[in-house]
């Protein structure tokens, strides 16, 4: 059970930043340093907030794979490591939040619709192509980081264990996109209330949860096939 523990923690921590967003009353009037004021407030994050619970996320998936104990060399997990980070970040918030990935959903969507596509399979299309690019910024991260041996595994497996993880994520990101029909305010042009932080955490656990027992049995299947590797 120790071993699968790492996957629960990038959830916690998703859901402790909504916590805390809420008991320090961040918001848009919240002074950040110019340059990072630019790049994070805006069009994407107004219409798309809970996409800052996703890079939390995935930052530290990111964070508990350089840590945790594993075959790869402390040189490895820390270059590869920040390269990982340095990636996954790019794709999320460059040139400001939401990155190639929101922008991506959002044209793709858009013009779904507007080729009468019906809403809920635009949006099906968006965040699907939001998803593949977010993947796979985790899932080049973890080659970077390399600190995960797996046991050998015929290539269909390999490969539907990978389509069961995109699967997860796709939920996660299309779930997370709903904050405002599920009842979600307006932040960040006010702060976070109390109804409005219950609704984040709810999705986020909502959403995450699927990819957080795929990692956990995933760890477990490495456990158990290879006692000596890493968790």
């Amino acid at each position: 059970m120790r071993a699968v523990l790492p996957a629960l923690i990038p959830l916690a921590t998703a859901v402790l930043a909504i916590a805390a967003t809420f008991a320090t009353g961040f918001d848009q009037r919240t002074a950040l340093p110019p340059e990072l004021e630019s790049r994070f407030y805006g069009f994407f994050l107004d219409r798309y907030p809970l996409f800052a619970v996703a890079i939390v996320y995935g930052l530290t998936s990111h964070v508990v794979r350089i840590v945790r104990p594993g075959p790869a060399a402390w040189p490895r997990r820390v270059v590869g490591g920040g390269l990982a980070i340095a990636l996954f970040l790019a794709a999320c918030l460059h040139p400001t939040f939401g990155g190639v990935i929101l922008r991506l959903a959002f044209a793709s969507g858009g013009n779904a619709f507007l080729t009468q596509a019906p809403m809920p399979a635009a949006y099906a299309v968006g965040s699907a192509l939001a998803t593949l690019v977010f993947a796979s910024a985790l899932g080049l991260g973890a080659l970077l980081i390399g600190n995960r041996r797996h046991p050998p595994l015929r290539w269909l497996r390999r490969l539907s264990e990978i389509l069961v993880r995109t699967l997860t994520l796709w939920f996660a990101l299309a779930t997370l996109g709903l904050g405002h029909i599920a009842g979600f305010g307006i932040w960040p042009r006010r702060s976070l209330s109390l109804a409005d932080a219950l609704i984040a955490a709810a999705l986020a656990v909502a959403a995450f949860l699927p990819h957080l027992c795929v990692n956990g049995l995933t760890v477990q299947r490495i456990r158990l096939a290879r006692p000596d590797a890493a968790a």
